[in-house]
Formats: structure tokens, C-alpha cells, sequence
């Protein structure tokens, strides 16, 4: 199957990022949130970051306008019929998923496939949502995508090889390098990332060291490029605090329990870099 349009479904920092390596790569992009605010703060990201490729002289002038050109913003989901492949990339909030995989499947043309960059939800129950589970897929991007080079592919047990196969090479295509997992909760990365974080967490919550010291040892002697509680605050304290909670509950295993500070920190509000406040104060 030919992608010629590709279909981003909010338009957060992931899906903003999703988009602008999509439209680098030549496709035709609808980036689509649930208001014209939301929608033109996402656009708004792309031309930052692709003007910073400008200053770098990474690309011109021209070539970042001719990249612009290939985005258009959308506030209507029934925009997404013109889409040959949709990339979901909504809040990690499995009943919101749900509902645009039900959405999208009765809007979207019968040959689309419907992707998820979900971090944690097994795709098998996103497919079930719909009429069409062989052309749903994982397709879990890194942030920030524009940089990182890993996108995780979750085929899904109805997920068909063609589904796979376009997946992975649409991944290719973007300048990613593509790495496949089977589906359970928090797939390859989030099911070691998350508890280490997690862990780092208790390890403040019980005195073990300031976030300070946890940081530099992991930094400094396990040559992490940052320290857990620092990139906690950069994927976003709500976000761990729910692929923990998807791990919990997959699982039922004592060992994916959430710390109760994590809990404290989402439920105060401070959710990292994007709320100013998190393990670390940002200004």
C-alpha cells in the first residue's frame, strides 16, 4: 500500500513531532487536535524546531517552507477520511484512545491503518475497538521524535504482515530505525524504562539521596545522557505515572506499583517541564 497522506491525531509534543518528520519526508500531513488553539500551538512547535534546522543550516529557508507546505491543521476527526495511515497521538489515557480508535474507524477509508503511539496500552485491545483490527498497529515514537532515531512497532494479534510491513517501512522513511515488540503492556522500553524511573522515585520518597545525587549517579556511573528524575520530568509526571498504572494493572505484579510521591507530584499539579514544575522548577 502507497502512503501518500499521513493523519496526525493530536497535536501535542509527540504528535507535533510526528507530523514534522512526516512532512520532511515528502508526505502530505493533516495534524488534527479538538480545538484551534491546541491545533495552531502544534504547528506553532513545528516552526520553531524546524527553524532551528535554519539557524544550523541543517535545511533553508526554502525547504523548511516547502515542509510547512505539506501540514495542514485540522479540528474535525472526519478530516481523517482523506488519510491513507493515522498515527493517534492523544494523552496516555486509555478511555480517550478507545473512543478515537472507534471514531476513527468509521471515518477512515476501508485501506487506512490506524496506528497508536501509545507508551503502555496493549494495541490488541485499541484493535478490538474496530471493524478493521488487521490494519491496527503500535507505532511508538521517542521523544523528541525529530531527534531520536527508535520507533517501537507492536503488531497487535490481528495485526496483518501487510500492516507490519508498511509500518516498518514508513519508519524507515522518516530516518527512524524501527524495532519490533510484541504486545504487552509497556511493549520493550517503558517496561525497563518506566520502573527504573519509578525506583528513582522511591529512592527520593525514602531519603536514599536528593534528586540531585540520584541523577548524577546514574549519569555519571551508569552513563545515562540524564537522570531519571530529570527525563521523568521531560516525558511528563502524568505520563509515567500512567504507563505505571497500565503496568499495575497488566501485570498485577507488586513491582510496577506507582511511588506514592509520583502520585503526590501529578496530583499537586507538577507534571515536569510542560507545568514549569516537577522533580526539578523550570522557568
Amino acid at each position: 500500500m502507497e502512503v501518500k497522506t499521513i493523519g496526525v491525531v493530536g497535536s501535542g509534543q509527540m504528535g507535533a513531532g510526528i507530523a514534522q518528520v512526516a512532512a520532511v519526508s515528502g508526505l502530505y500531513v493533516i495534524l488534527n487536535d479538538i480545538n484551534e488553539e491546541l491545533a495552531e500551538k502544534g504547528f506553532g512547535n513545528i516552526v520553531a524546531g524546524l527553524n532551528r534546522g535554519v539557524q544550523k543550516g541543517k535545511m533553508t529557508p526554502e525547504e523548511r517552507d516547502a515542509v510547512l507546505g505539506f501540514i495542514r491543521i485540522s479540528v474535525d476527526l472526519r478530516d481523517m477520511e482523506a488519510a491513507d495511515y493515522i498515527v493517534e497521538a492523544a494523552t496516555e489515557n486509555a478511555p480517550v484512545k478507545l473512543k478515537i480508535f472507534r471514531d476513527l474507524d468509521d471515518i477512515a477509508p476501508p485501506h487506512s491503518i490506524l496506528a497508536s503511539n501509545t507508551s503502555s496500552i496493549p494495541i490488541g485491545r485499541l484493535a478490538a475497538q474496530t471493524k478493521r483490527p488487521q490494519k491496527v498497529i503500535g507505532m511508538h515514537f521517542m521523544n523528541p521524535v525529530p531527534v531520536m532515531k527508535l520507533v517501537e512497532i507492536i503488531r497487535a494479534l490481528t495485526t496483518s504482515e501487510d500492516t507490519f510491513q508498511v509500518t516498518w517501512e514508513l519508519a524507515e522513511r522518516f530516518g527512524k530505525s524501527p524495532a519490533e515488540a510484541n504486545d504487552f503492556p509497556g511493549f520493550i522500553s517503558n517496561r525497563i524504562l518506566l520502573p527504573m524511573i519509578n525506583e528513582a522515585v522511591y529512592c527520593l520518597y525514602h531519603g536514599v539521596g536528593s534528586r540531585e545525587d540520584i541523577d548524577t549517579v546514574m549519569r555519571l556511573g551508569m552513563n545515562h545522557p540524564m537522570g531519571p528524575l530529570a527525563l521523568a520530568d521531560l516525558i511528563g509526571l502524568d505520563t509515567c505515572l500512567a504507563i505505571m498504572q497500565t503496568l499495575y494493572e497488566g501485570f498485577s505484579d507488586s513491582k510496577y506499583r506507582p511511588c506514592p510521591l509520583l502520585r503526590k507530584y501529578v496530583e499537586a499539579g507538577w507534571l515536569g517541564r510542560k507545568s514549569g514544575r516537577g522533580f526539578y522548577e523550570y522557568r
